[in-house]
């Protein structure tokens, strides 16, 4: 990314059979939206002017072989395969999940050529994937495995009060408190408050930490307490442990820059619930930026014309405001100034700092 011209953003299409493109024709129909960044939809010319038709409503695109050709003030099309493929819409089915994966890998191969700045994904349905053998658990999961970063990958629900960052994700429940260690943990925290600092600008970041139990018992006791305390030692802001029901109904949220909950659904669900028109969820300590929509393909409304596309826009605000605050945080860090002394090894330096003979005598003789 340069100063000098606007974010591109990918967007894969998603379930074939969804709402994706729906949401994505939604997007763009505000001219200012063109105006803020480039989009590249990863996708299917055929199958994008099947919904156009489907839905009823005005959608220009400009079809484009590869991400580089992509122009300013335009929908850029790239096709990401060309067999023909049976859309059905509100059905699931394994050409709707191939269709999906297939754009998902050729978004990640053209970040790693550096073909655009920000991914965006639209709802899939992880069914339909996994039909291929593929065990599938979500785009996030997908993608943080395409990198060497992986287990730095975190995921981040984000509404315009809260962050809310998960400890375990798709983890079955039954092995939630055996992937919740001190070592773990603290990596976790630590790596929370990093996503702070350098995606969301926040110098000097509190993390509220959510309790395992309902009332606390012996991991808050032998595993959660001792690391919040251990950390507070090393200058990083946690605080806890919090038993979910408390933190949430007394709003303690607002007291924090992020919180960070011990599994998928005790983040989760009140996230959604305090969040009306649609929360957008990033991956964080991965060289992409990536984020999406907390919807479906919410087959049940697909070709009606009646999706919001609201959180698709906030998933594409949200990737360019981090593409910015990475660009700026890491700005200082590229060309540190050399040390004086210590690496440049100059003789004549160290005549600078040295005692002058003169005054070196006066203590002598004092």
């Amino acid at each position: 990314m340069t100063e000098n011209r606007k974010i591109r953003v990918a967007i894969t299409h998603g379930d074939t059979n969804g709402i994706g493109y729906e949401l994505i024709f939604k997007t763009f129909a505000a001219p200012e939206m063109l105006e803020l960044c480039t989009p590249i939809v990863y996708g299917s010319p055929k199958v994008a002017a099947y919904h156009r038709k489907a839905l009823g409503i005005e959608a220009n695109f400009s079809i484009i072989g590869s991400a580089d050709e992509a122009k300013d003030g335009r929908v850029n099309m790239l096709a990401t395969f060309d067999d023909e493929v049976k859309v059905e819409l509100g059905m699931p089915s394994e050409e709707a999940g191939h269709a999906a994966l297939t754009a998902l890998d050729k978004a990640v191969v053209d970040f790693h050529d550096h073909l655009y700045d920000v991914l965006v994904t639209a709802p899939v349905y992880a069914e339909s994937i996994n039909n291929h053998g593929l065990q599938f658990k979500s785009q996030a999961n997908y993608i943080g495995e395409c990198f060497a970063e992986r287990d730095q990958a975190m995921t981040i629900l984000v509404n315009d009060s809260m962050r809310v960052g998960l400890m375990t994700d798709n983890v079955a429940v039954k092995d939630i408190a055996t992937k919740i260690t001190q070592e773990s943990l603290t990596e976790k925290i630590k790596l929370f408050a990093q996503a702070l600092k350098r995606d969301f600008r926040i110098s000097n970041p509190r993390v509220a930490v959510l309790a395992l139990n309902p009332t606390l018992g012996a991991e808050e006791r032998d595993v959660i307490k001792p690391v919040i305390e251990q950390l507070a030692d090393n200058q990083v802001n946690a605080f806890g442990p919090y038993t979910a029901d408390n933190f949430f109904s007394n709003n303690l949220y607002n007291d924090f820059d992020g919180v960070l909950a011990m599994y998928h659904d005790q983040g989760m669900t009140p996230f959604l619930t305090l969040t009306p028109e649609g929360g957008v969820e990033m991956v964080s300590g991965l060289p992409i930026v990536c984020t999406s929509t907390l919807q479906g393909a919410s087959y049940d409304i697909a070709g009606k014309d009646v999706a919001d596309e609201s959180a698709l826009r906030r998933a594409i605000y949200l990737a360019m405001d981090v593409c910015r605050n990475r660009a700026m945080y890491d700005e200082p860090f590229e060309n540190p100034l050399p040390k004086l002394y210590h690496e440049k090894r100059d003789e004549s330096e160290k005549v600078r700092f040295a005692i002058p003979k003169k005054h070196e005598d006066s203590i002598k003789e004092r």
